[in-house]
């Protein structure tokens, strides 16, 4: 790592199965190679990112990385806990996104190998990035076969918001695509947040029935986007509140074949269309990212739920879940 950046060596690690091969950075938990068989039998990255350290140093959209302490949005930067009022840094505009100027994707964690994958460990420091708390973090990655898990496991010391996420971008055709127009999605959730124009929840759920956010039926984007002039999503959908990993939305790619579905134990999904990717960053093999080359299902609590009470009591997670803490205001297994 830079000098700047707190030196330190960042590590690489690869798990692979027969129809799967992942790289996983220790900088931020990225991953930053995603290969998988089309059809034919063809392996293609099917993720956005970098060839070399230095692209990871720089500024860039989150491409594969775990954010946090809080993913998404929070108003303002502002929430309170116990009466006391905490100012984050702003980031987007009036608000704090994915942890703020330096969040869990810009910092070094430490690794541990498993059998099946690598669980990365890091302490947020009390006050990291404005949050109240020593927050121990797990992010564990393991492949088995096609299905690549994704588990977070979180302890603090003090109340304090917390929602961790991946910020994987894809593109089923292959990284460097031109767009994703062709891919077809479906996401299972009968209810969307409705934003205000700072991507704000305005605390609303609203139905997608008759809407443009009805995605319950399978649509290909390309088409979708233009059937309804939209620009593009970045919009949280509603999912159903589970104990174990649900099916919660699944992406078809017809002229290669290859088919991705996720599960999440998450109430909310982040769908997310590349729409600020501008064709300013190169990225592998030096292409180009232009808007909509890629997708984001970003599997996590609701946006600035840490300031709509009635909205986080009814998403918190139950404590023997094995995912402690997520998106729930309570100091669950204090810090000794």
């Amino acid at each position: 790592m830079p000098p700047e950046q707190g030196g330190g060596e960042v590590e690489k690690f690869v798990l692979e199965s027969d129809s799967v091969k992942v790289e996983i950075l220790s900088l931020g938990c990225i991953i930053a190679t995603l290969e998988t068989k089309d059809r034919d039998g063809k392996f293609s990255d099917v993720v956005l990112g970098f060839d070399t350290l230095e692209g990871y140093t720089r500024k860039h959209p989150f491409f594969g990385a775990v954010v946090g302490r809080v993913a998404n949005r929070i108003a303002k930067g502002k929430f309170t806990v116990d009466g006391k009022e905490y100012q984050l840094f702003l980031n987007n505009g009036p608000n704090s996104l994915h942890g703020g100027a330096r969040g869990f994707d810009k910092v070094l964690w430490s690794p541990q190998i498993l059998p099946d994958g690598v669980c990365f460990f890091r302490l947020s420091p009390d006050g990291e990035e404005g949050y109240p708390g020593d927050l121990k973090v797990w992010v564990t990655y393991t492949l088995n076969g096609r299905q690549l898990s994704i588990n977070y496991r979180a302890q603090t010391s003090k109340t304090t918001p917390i929602s961790l996420t991946n910020h994987a971008y894809f593109n089923l055709a292959g990284q460097g695509s031109r767009d994703v127009y062709d891919h077809e999605i479906s996401i299972e959730a009968d209810s969307y947040l409705p934003v205000d124009d700072t991507k704000i929840p305005t605390g609303e759920v609203a139905a997608v029935q008759g809407t443009r956010f009805d995605l319950r039926q399978p649509v290909e984007l390309g088409k979708h986007l233009q059937k309804f002039h939209l620009d593009g999503f970045d919009h949280n959908f509603c999912l159903q509140q589970v104990q174990s990993p649900h099916l919660v939305a699944r992406v078809h790619h017809p002229p290669t074949g290859r088919t991705m579905e996720v599960h999440t134990t998450q109430p909310g999904i982040q769908f997310y269309t590349g729409n600020n990717l501008d064709g300013s960053l190169k990225g592998k093999g030096g292409i180009t990212y232009p808007k909509h080359s890629a997708l984001c299902l970003e599997t996590q609590n609701w946006p600035d739920a840490v300031n709509k009470c009635t909205v986080l009591m009814q998403n918190s997670f139950p404590e023997d879940d094995g995912v402690l803490g997520l998106s729930q205001l309570a100091a669950l297994d204090p810090l000794v």
